[in-house]
């Protein structure tokens, strides 16, 4: 029986190059010279953070890593960018949390788009990861399509299609 799995996955190769080209394009700008500017990543909590002087240097940053994750390949909806804060000695600091894998909400709102759509398929929840299983490959490539179309808050991948 035909089957798929929706997945939601970071490629970190891409986001270290990301990172790495944001960091030379730190280094070249003149507004940035003199000053504090850091954008650093910690896989085990699955985020980056992010020092500068100001709001504006934070604006300037986010633009830049934006610009250079697309051009990676990264989808941007795997960014949660929180609220700069006070850091210390005047400093602003900013944490943006990385989504990787479908969370357990993520995956029930899937299954019931899936169910919702009257196709002969079947969608269970397996960990991080959504399995959808169906008797022709037709229906699963119109799951694929009404799930891209769908405008989940997620990038979504699909892997292990199975004929």
């Amino acid at each position: 029986m035909p089957s798929f799995d929706i997945v939601s996955r970071l490629n970190w190769a891409e986001l270290d190059n990301a990172i790495n080209n944001t960091k030379k394009a730190i280094a070249t700008r003149f507004d940035f010279r003199g000053c504090t500017a850091e954008i650093t990543v910690d896989r085990k909590e699955k985020k980056m953070h992010v020092l500068t002087e100001d709001g504006t240097k934070q604006n300037a940053i986010q633009e830049m890593f934006e610009s250079a994750a697309v051009k990676r390949g990264l989808a941007l909806k795997s960014f949660d960018w929180g609220e700069p804060e006070s850091g210390a000695s005047g400093k602003m600091k900013r944490d943006i949390k990385i989504r990787e894998g479908l969370e357990q909400d993520m995956a029930k709102q899937i299954v019931k788009l899936v169910k919702e759509s009257k196709l002969k398929v079947q969608a269970s929840i397996q960990g991080e990861e959504v399995r959808v299983t169906g008797k022709q490959i037709d229906d699963l490539q119109a799951v694929i399509k009404l799930l891209t179309g769908a405008g989940l808050p997620v990038p979504l991948q699909y892997v292990n299609m199975k004929s």
